[in-house]
C-alpha cells in the first residue's frame, strides 16, 4: 500500500532513509522548517535553509520516485526573539511561489512565553495574507494542553483562518478531542520514546475515529524512525483493522487536506 509522510525532516535523514521508505511504499513526504538541533545565528541561515528546502530536497526525493514538498516558517525554538525572527519572517514571502511550498508550518509554541505567542500571531497572520494552509507545532509534555489550547485561541482571534486548513501536530491522547471538536485536523507523531507509539497511535484510532486525523513520522537528526508511518499501520493490521481505515489514516487523509493547496499533486 502507498502512504504519504506529512510531517519528516529529511534534511537529517541519509538519502538511504529516501530508499527504504520508497521501498515501504511512501510516494510523497512534506518537510516542515524546523530547528536545526541549533539556534541559527543570523536570518541568512534560514535563507540558505529555505533554499536547501525548496531546491535540492525535491531533487534528492525524486531520484527514489517520492514527491517532496515543505513548509516555511521560524520555527518556536527560535522564535523567542521576536526582532530576529521578524526579519526571518521577511524572507518568507519571496519563496511561497516555490512549486514544492504548501504553506507555513510548523509554526507553534515551545515553552508557551510571552515572544513565542506573538512570533505565533504573526505567522499566522502572514498564513492569512497569502491564504496558505498552516501546519503546527504543539510544545512537549506538561506544556502541551496548554500550549495546544493557547494556539488554537490564538488562531481562532485571527478571524480569517478556516480550521480546517490548519493542521495541529503532535496530539496525544489528552488533546485530540479538543482539536478535534474545534474543527482542526489532528497529526498523531510516532517517536520510539516519547509522543506516540504506533501502538497508542493505533488506541487513540479506536478511541476517537479516523476522521481529520493522520499518522507521521517527524523524523529528524534525534532518536526517530523514517519507516515508523508503515510500523504503525502494520500495528493496525495485527489489530485487525481493515484496509481501508489503514489507508484512510496514512494516504487519504493527508492527500485531502494537502491537496487543498493546488501544488500538492501526487
Amino acid at each position: 500500500m502507498q502512504y504519504i509522510d506529512p510531517h519528516i525532516h529529511m534534511v537529517s535523514r541519509t538519502t538511504d532513509d529516501y530508499q527504504r521508505m520508497a521501498q515501504a511504499g511512501c510516494v510523497a513526504v512534506t518537510e516542515p522548517a524546523f530547528w536545526a538541533g541549533f539556534d541559527r545565528s543570523s536570518p541568512q541561515g534560514f535563507y540558505d535553509y529555505f533554499r536547501q528546502l525548496t531546491e535540492f530536497e525535491p531533487r534528492r526525493a525524486a531520484s527514489y520516485g517520492i514527491r517532496h514538498f515543505t513548509w516555511l516558517c521560524i520555527n518556536p525554538k527560535e522564535a523567542d526573539d521576536p526582532a530576529f525572527a521578524r526579519e526571518v519572517i521577511e524572507l518568507i514571502p519571496s519563496f511561497l511561489d516555490r512549486p514544492n511550498v504548501l504553506g507555513i508550518g510548523e509554526i507553534g509554541l515551545n515553552k508557551n512565553t510571552k515572544n513565542e505567542l506573538i512570533i505565533l500571531e504573526e505567522q499566522i497572520a502572514l498564513a492569512s495574507k497569502y491564504n496558505q494552509l498552516i501546519l503546527v507545532h504543539t510544545p512537549h509534555l506538561e506544556d502541551k494542553l496548554k500550549g495546544t489550547r493557547l494556539i488554537m485561541d490564538a488562531i481562532k482571534r485571527n478571524g480569517n483562518i478556516d480550521p480546517g486548513r490548519v493542521l495541529i501536530d503532535h496530539v496525544e491522547e489528552h488533546t485530540v478531542q479538543e482539536v478535534l471538536d474545534r474543527g482542526y485536523w489532528a497529526g498523531m507523531t510516532l517517536y520510539p520514546d516519547s509522543k506516540c507509539t504506533p501502538q497508542r497511535a493505533a488506541d487513540i484510532i479506536e478511541m476517537y475515529g479516523s476522521e481529520r486525523i493522520w499518522i507521521n513520522s517527524a523524523g529528524d537528526w534525534g532518536h526517530s524512525d523514517p519507516l515508523a508511518v508503515p510500523k504503525a499501520r502494520l500495528e493496525m493490521t495485527r489489530r485487525g483493522h481493515n484496509r481501508a481505515t489503514i489507508e484512510k489514516i496514512s494516504f487519504e487523509n493527508p492527500r485531502t487536506f494537502l491537496s487543498q493547496c493546488d501544488k500538492f499533486r501526487i
